[in-house]
Order: structure tokens, then C-alpha cells, then sequence
């Protein structure tokens, strides 16, 4: 092969004099004063390959060490060749990684080892680690940024085309400040304050100048103290406060958190609510504040004109917002908080005491009114009543009712006995007094009852076993039924306790069941959503005592009714006595009476005696038989 005289030689592009394994590096091979030829190119590489090219440029990964040559072809003469060139030697390094430093406010990258080229990326880390732009952040030259917003910071270098990058940096923290406030109220009210804190996190607290502003506005700039005492003087005052602090001496400057301040136009005021105590003869006030904010003491007075705070001479302090009073009055209560204390408008004036309804008569009978009487202990002029049915309300196990008003009370009646006319089913009723201006009530009377024994189709109950009196012994079912799904099984235990299954027995969807009889005289009934029951009496009696078997039911006129007599041991009496009103009936061996078909004269009390013992009365109602009336049908061609 024939040499020609031209000389070569390779550069290359770019002309970092450290390159990195994986960067894209092009060489070229230039062949002095060979313009006008075309020439053919091969390489020659650290490991002693060779490649050819048409082109002078070369472009490959860098992945080791070591010398580059190329020489060069004419293409129309492919028995000459140049020289080789001298070598370029490639001097490669492992990834370089990249380094962040702060000082303040500012950022520095660089990349180690040290070199020649690079741009610098920054980046704050967060869910989706975006790079940051001069749109977010102060750049003062390629390699230095100023950030005020606190967070983790990392950087890396990039260069060439496509970027080569470098590892990124080991992360560098920058705490943000913090703005904190006392008291931690969700609602300020117009009027009070609250102290803001700057928090720098970071060097003493005299190393900086704070700036405290309010959305646009600026409360406070450049001063010394991080505690700032803010009142609140009116709505226009709600908005997202944020601090900032800058480093004295230098340009650092980083701001906190934003915190949103609400205020309410509208002084609050309080609410007051009475419940009746567990303990006998007591009642729970319960105080709070509306709007709903926190932060609260409550204040407590009694009497229609307060002047004297309640103490714990006077009250049990339950809690900050409740107490425990027996003593009768008018109440009323406020809260207040802060230093100074702002206080709320005095709650609506509640009334603990609890009237005593009396309805007359307990068991209705046919074509009878029925009177409820109010009785308010501190009775003095002024007062309206106020009458209520009594409606179950399911929904609380424990067993409640709402309330609706009877016709003509809604406005009050000043005479505290109300007359109903014409009830003809189980009902319950309760009522309440009020008076003054403002107008504020009594609690509401515990639910008193008159009671029918007729069966009524949406609602009734039956008694397992049939019959009045039962042993403590005994169990005992009641089931109700009628047009609900849904029952519970009430009890007033005379003279005036009111209970129901869930206390003393267990409820099985529509049926009652209860293991043990209480020895009492108890009138028994069934709730519906919407309805009550026929009322029945039963009775419990130890189990040494002699018993009357009577049914639980009115029975009709016309049908006959079984009477009989029981002792525990089941052992056979010898002689008994049957009475109606105390009078003897019937003196036979057999322990049963039988009348073929009762009549309204046999309603009464009865009872029975055997052996020396007596049982209790029970009274046997007698209900009329119902007539239908027949209607006679004639056409125009009859004759009568």
C-alpha cells in the first residue's frame, strides 16, 4: 500500500478533558490540506479494533480509557493511505455524583470530580419531584439558587446532547418556619385576640427581623419580636396570616406556614339544656356555646334576675359544662374565655322545675271525659299550661316519646286542668308550664296514662298464661300484636313507675318475655310507632299465697267466663269460697266457677277462699256486646 503525504489528526467534541463512562463523545478526523478528495475513514480504539467510516465524525459511548487514532482513504484510490494519527488519549471516570451546600437561604451544586460543562438541576422533593424553574425559585447563576420555602432539597449536573446527568446530590433540609397561635380556636369573635408566634427554626431568635401579614395586608414589618397580639375587630378580619423572617446581615429570608383566622360577626351565645337526673329529685344543666368553638368556662346563675354566680355550694360541678341542681328555680348560663375573659350572651332563662301530671280516671269507661291536672310546685300567678299527647318514640332503646301539642294549648291554657272528651283507646299525655318574657318552661312532666282494656285491631296485647294474678315465680309472655313491625312492651308500676321490657325482661321482636314475675300491682301495654294497646293488669304474688285465676281480658256479655283457685304445691283443696265485692257466690269442693253467660252485673272485684287463706282481688271486666243493626231491603212491588 502506497503512502500519501497528507497528515491526520483527531479532536474531538465536546472538549471536556474529563469525560464520564456512558457520555456520548464525537471524534473527528481531519486530514490536512485534503480538500478537494474524498476520503474513507478508520479508527483505531484502546482495545486495538478498527472501524471504518464515510464520515470524518465518530461519535461513541465512552466506556473505558485509552487512545484514539484514525488515518485516512482515498475513496478512488483504495491502495493509498495516510498515516496514522497521533493518538488521543480519552481519559474516562465512573458517574460523577453530584453535591449541594447551603448557606442560608442559598444552594451551590457542583459536581465531584471536578469539571468543565455542566448545567445544574434543582429539585425541592415532594410527591411528584418536578425540576424547579425561574417561575418558583431565585436563581443567581447556573449553579446557585435562593429559596425562602422550607423543604428537601437535591441537585444534579447535566451536559452534552442528549444530557448526560450526573447522580443526584445527597438531599439538604431547609425547615420552614412556623407560625403558631394562642388559644388554638377554630372561630375568633369580634373582639378578641390572639397571639401569633414566629418560629424560625433555625439560629437564635434575635438573629432575624419578622414580617406578619394578613392575606395582602401587612400587620407588622421588620421588627425584632417573633410575637405578634392580634384583636380581632371585625368580620374583614378572617384570612390566611403567614410570617416571614429575614436573616439580619445578609439577604436570607424563608416564610412560614399560612394559617387561616375565621371571625364571626355575631357574639356568640349560649345554650342551655335541662335533662332529668338519674339521682332522685335532681336535674342536669348542660351549657355550650353557639356557634360550636372551643376554649369555653362556663358560668352558672339562678333566679329570674341574676346577680350571683353559682358555686359549689349550690350546684355539683359535673364538668366544665354541666351541673347537677336540686333546687328549684329559673337558670341560666354564659361562657367565657381569653385573657381578659370575653364573655357570650347569656343563654335563654330555663325553668328545673318538673310539674306533676294527674289524669282522672286511670281506666277509661265508656262515654267518660278524661281530666289531666298540672301541678308546679312554686306556684305563683303567671303561669300558662301547656298539654301534650305523649307519642312512642322507638328509636331509643331506654324508651322515649316525642311530644304534640293537644288541640287549643298551643297558645297555653291559664287553667291548669285540661278535659278530654270522647278517648276511647290507650293514650299517654304529659305537660308543662312557662311564663315571663322572654317565655321560658318548665321541664316537661313525666308521661302519665289512661288506660282501655278493649282489644283494638292496629294494636293489641295478649298475656301468657291468660290470667291476672301470677306467682314471683312464674314466667310470664306478652306478645303484641297489629299493624307494626315494631313493638316494645311498656310498665307502670303502680303508683307511678314507668319501665319497659328492656329493663326487666327481653324483647323478642313482638313478644316480651319475662322470667320472673316482680311481686306489684302493674298495668302492662304495647307501643307501636304510632299506637298503643289495650292496658291489662297483672299482678305477682308470692309463692306460699293462694291464687284467683281470672282472665286478663274484658269478657263479652253473652260468653261464659271460668273462675278458679291455686295454690303453688298444685295440692288439691278441699273446700273453696268464691266472692264478687265481698259477697260469697259460690261455697263447693270444686276449685273453679263457671258462669254460662256473663251479664254487666257480674263485673266486679272477686277472690277466692280455701284452707284458711285468702287470695287477692282481682277485678273481671265485662264489655257490652256489640249489635249490628239489620237492614231491610224491600222493592217497590213488596208489601208489608
Amino acid at each position: 500500500m502506497e503512502t500519501v503525504s497528507n497528515k491526520v489528526s483527531v479532536t474531538q467534541k465536546p472538549s471536556w478533558s474529563q469525560i464520564f463512562r456512558g457520555e456520548r463523545i464525537t471524534l473527528t478526523c481531519e486530514v490536512q490540506e485534503g480538500e478537494g478528495v474524498q476520503w474513507e475513514y478508520e479508527w483505531r480504539t484502546p482495545q486495538s479494533q478498527t472501524f471504518r467510516t464515510k464520515q470524518k465524525d465518530w461519535t461513541i459511548t465512552a466506556s473505558i480509557s485509552g487512545d484514539y487514532s484514525c488515518k485516512s482513504t482515498p475513496t478512488d484510490d483504495s491502495y493509498s493511505a495516510t498515516n496514522w494519527s497521533e493518538a488521543l488519549r480519552l481519559s474516562v471516570s465512573d458517574p460523577p455524583k453530584a453535591q449541594i451546600s447551603r448557606s442560608g437561604g442559598t444552594l451551590t451544586c457542583s459536581v465531584n470530580p471536578s469539571s468543565s460543562g455542566w448545567s445544574y438541576y434543582f429539585y425541592r422533593v415532594e410527591k411528584n419531584q418536578e425540576v424547579l424553574t425561574l417561575q418558583n425559585t431565585d436563581f443567581y447563576s447556573n449553579r446557585e439558587i435562593r429559596v425562602s420555602q422550607g423543604g428537601v432539597y437535591r441537585c444534579r449536573g447535566g451536559r452534552g446532547e442528549p444530557v448526560y446527568h450526573t447522580e443526584f446530590s445527597d438531599p439538604v433540609t431547609i425547615v420552614d418556619a412556623v407560625l403558631t397561635f394562642e388559644p388554638e380556636w377554630s372561630t375568633i369573635f369580634t373582639g378578641e385576640f390572639l397571639t401569633f408566634k414566629c418560629d424560625m427554626k433555625e439560629g437564635r431568635t434575635d438573629d432575624w427581623k419578622y414580617t406578619l401579614k394578613r392575606s395582602d395586608w401587612t400587620l407588622y414589618s421588620d421588627v425584632t419580636q417573633q410575637d405578634f397580639k392580634i384583636t380581632f375587630h371585625n368580620k374583614s378580619h378572617s384570612g390566611d396570616h403567614q410570617c416571614c423572617g429575614l436573616r439580619k446581615g445578609s439577604d436570607y429570608k424563608k416564610c412560614s406556614n399560612r394559617v387561616s383566622i375565621r371571625v364571626s360577626a355575631h357574639k356568640p351565645k349560649a345554650e342551655l339544656k335541662i335533662t332529668k337526673s338519674p339521682v332522685g329529685g335532681r336535674v342536669n344543666l348542660n351549657c355550650s356555646v353557639k356557634p360550636s368553638s372551643s376554649g369555653w368556662s362556663f358560668f352558672w346563675s339562678r333566679g329570674e334576675k341574676p346577680s350571683k354566680l353559682l358555686t359549689r355550694k349550690d350546684a355539683d360541678f359535673l364538668s366544665n359544662g354541666q351541673i347537677r341542681v336540686s333546687q328549684g328555680g329559673v337558670y341560666r348560663c354564659r361562657g367565657g374565655r381569653g385573657e381578659p375573659v370575653y364573655h357570650t350572651e347569656s343563654s335563654d332563662p330555663v325553668n328545673s322545675e318538673e310539674p306533676v301530671l294527674r289524669v282522672s280516671p286511670w281506666w277509661l269507661s265508656p262515654g267518660a271525659s278524661v281530666t289531666l291536672s298540672c301541678e308546679v310546685e312554686h306556684v305563683s300567678a303567671g303561669w300558662s299550661f301547656y298539654w301534650y299527647k305523649a307519642i312512642p318514640d322507638l328509636s331509643h332503646k331506654s324508651g322515649s316519646y316525642s311530644y304534640e301539642l293537644l288541640p287549643a294549648s298551643s297558645n297555653g291554657t291559664a287553667d291548669n286542668s285540661y278535659i278530654i272528651h270522647g278517648q276511647t283507646h290507650t293514650a299517654g299525655y304529659v305537660c308543662r308550664a312557662g311564663r315571663g318574657e322572654p317565655h321560658f318552661y318548665t321541664l316537661y312532666s313525666q308521661p302519665h296514662f289512661v288506660w282501655s282494656g278493649d282489644l283494638h285491631p292496629s294494636a293489641s296485647l295478649s298475656v301468657s298464661p291468660d290470667r291476672v294474678q301470677h306467682f314471683t315465680s312464674d314466667s310470664v309472655s306478652l306478645s303484641c300484636e297489629g299493624n307494626s313491625a315494631e313493638w316494645r312492651v311498656s310498665r307502670f308500676l303502680l303508683p307511678d313507675f314507668l319501665s319497659f321490657c328492656s329493663d326487666w325482661g327481653t324483647m323478642n321482636r313482638s313478644t316480651c318475655h319475662v322470667q320472673k314475675i316482680q311481686s306489684s300491682n302493674a298495668v302492662y301495654w304495647c307501643e307501636s310507632g304510632s299506637a298503643f294497646s289495650n292496658a291489662v293488669n297483672i299482678t305477682g304474688h308470692y309463692d306460699d299465697e293462694l291464687l284467683l285465676l281470672s282472665p286478663v281480658h274484658p269478657v263479652t256479655e253473652g260468653h261464659s267466663v271460668t273462675l278458679g283457685c291455686k295454690l303453688r304445691t298444685e295440692n288439691l283443696l278441699s273446700k273453696v269460697f268464691f266472692y264478687q265485692n265481698d259477697t260469697i257466690i259460690q261455697s263447693e269442693s270444686r276449685v273453679e266457677m263457671i258462669i254460662p253467660a256473663v251479664s254487666k252485673s257480674h263485673e266486679g272485684f272477686y277472690k277466692c277462699q280455701s284452707s284458711g287463706k285468702e287470695s287477692p282481688q282481682s277485678w273481671l271486666a265485662v264489655t257490652c256486646q256489640e249489635i249490628f243493626p239489620v237492614v231491610l231491603s224491600m222493592n217497590n212491588n213488596s208489601s208489608i
